[in-house]
């Protein structure tokens, strides 16, 4: 499968890529709604990974991060997670809660629920759009919120998923609310079985 997966060609991660772009449209909507607010993302870059690869994207294994972590259920197994470092997660909370940009955030009970809240819509938008693409049964369980340093946080997946997954999907993801603009990192890590369904299901195998 490790093959398959090195073998994707600018095609196939253009179909990734529109996934990407609807799910972020999907996203925006909902936070819109939620917030009452007029939120804007767009997704610049997606690419294949090794699991290796990813604290370095994230500025190394001992950057404080912010991560929701979540389950993927139904047709295909593995786990999604939505990365922030530190500065962005204020950023985007302050944002999204009208508050001064540079006001300093307590990862309190409220802003620990709104940034689970932006992991949950944001996972449960991307996972609607590749259901909607591969007719699979793709579902998010409920996501859990973890403040640590990025080695940390990775290693969760990296335990589970080590021994039959190396390869990871990555979607950048830039939130603007017409001003400032804040990048956060998601993850998608299907195990090898399910990256075969998804390829197939997307015509790309």
């Amino acid at each position: 499968m490790n093959d398959t997966i090195s073998g994707l060609n600018n095609f196939h991660l253009d179909v990734l890529r529109e996934i990407g772009n609807i799910g972020a449209g999907n996203a925006a909507t909902a936070l819109a709604k939620l917030l009452d607010k007029r939120i804007e993302m767009k997704v610049p870059q997606v690419r294949i990974m090794k699991f290796s690869e990813v604290s370095d994207v994230l500025g190394g294994a001992e950057t404080p991060v912010v991560g929701i972590l979540l389950r993927i259920q139904g047709d295909i197994s593995g786990s999604m997670m939505f990365i922030l470092d530190e500065p962005s997660a204020r950023l985007l909370v302050n944002i999204l809660m009208g508050k001064p940009l540079e006001a300093d955030l307590d990862f309190d009970e409220m802003s620990s629920s709104v940034l689970t809240e932006i992991g949950n819509i944001l996972a449960g938008s991307y996972l609607s759009a590749l259901s909607n693409m591969t007719n699979l049964r793709i579902m998010p369980d409920v996501p859990a919120l973890a403040m640590d340093m990025a080695g940390a946080i990775l290693s969760v997946p990296a335990i589970e998923f080590g021994k039959t997954s190396d390869t990871v999907l990555y979607i950048e993801n830039v939130f603007t609310d017409g001003h400032d603009s804040v990048i956060g990192d998601l993850f998608l890590v299907p195990d090898d079985l399910s990256y075969g369904k998804l390829l197939k299901a997307l015509g790309v195998v």
